[in-house]
């Protein structure tokens, strides 16, 4: 998991780095944030690469300045989409430069659990508006509206990621159970077998259990860490393994 010395040939995006000479003030949002402030280079896995951190540390952040530096829509879809229900991204993209490797993707997606309700939509008036082919049918043939938050999203991950993409996945889990993460993990190894890299911020220790790849810790800075050192596989295990025990702490 560990070892930065892989083939890189591979790989959609090598690595992201910020051009700390042009950035304003770190005083500043987003600059600010300790994972920010102590950015230079983030390289990238192959395969898989996981931010994790606590909530307001920054790991949303970095991956939405990455996917708008590679040329999504902030909101997420994928690169052909252009539409905005609220500007609130930051300006961080405007100050990284991404590494790319020798191939470019044929797919490509960016999931942002908190606004995937404004690209169902988007979806729908598109076609509304269309006099070709259903934009619905890459996403299963059903209204994403139509289905519950949780078959939404996997509808996306089944039959709109086809693999020889670059997905940029924010939080996925938010809508999925337990099961349906594991499902997803093996859908996840689907799409790398066909030639996808995947670059994810997530708080579940299901999905970032996938060995091929490496996990960046986001605390006071940001360090590559082992999926048994994250705090997420702790916190659960200690958890699950004496349930009794932690509720009479959490509940006394």
């Amino acid at each position: 998991m560990l070892n930065l010395n892989m083939p890189i040939f591979e790989q959609y995006i090598r690595s992201a780095e910020l051009n700390r000479s042009q950035v304003p003030s770190f005083n500043e949002y987003p600059f600010a944030l300790p994972a920010v402030k102590n950015l230079t280079t983030l390289p990238f896995h192959p395969k898989v690469t996981f931010l994790v951190g606590e909530n307001g540390s920054g790991k949303s952040t970095i991956l939405e300045a990455i996917a708008v530096a590679y040329g999504f829509n902030a909101e997420g879809g994928t690169r052909n989409f252009n539409f905005a229900s609220r500007p609130t991204h930051s300006q961080l993209y405007q100050y990284l430069k991404l590494v790319k490797g020798v191939k470019r993707p044929q797919d490509g997606f960016f999931l942002r659990a908190e606004s995937f309700y404004n690209v169902a939509t988007h979806i729908d008036e598109l076609d509304a508006v269309s006099s070709g082919p259903p934009l619905i049918d890459a996403y299963g043939g059903r209204s994403l509206h139509e289905q519950s938050h949780g078959e939404s999203f996997f509808a996306l991950f089944q039959h709109r990621f086809r693999g020889n993409g670059l997905y940029i996945l924010d939080e996925p889990e938010a809508a999925l159970s337990p099961s349906r993460q594991m499902a997803m993990l093996a859908r996840m190894h689907q799409l790398l077998n066909a030639g996808s890299q995947l670059i994810i911020a997530t708080h579940s220790p299901i999905i970032m259990a996938y060995p091929d790849s490496w996990i960046y810790q986001i605390q006071d800075g940001i360090k590559l860490v082992k999926y048994e050192e994250t705090e997420h596989y702790q916190v659960t295990k200690v958890f699950l393994n004496d349930t009794q025990k932690m509720l009479n702490i959490l509940l006394e």
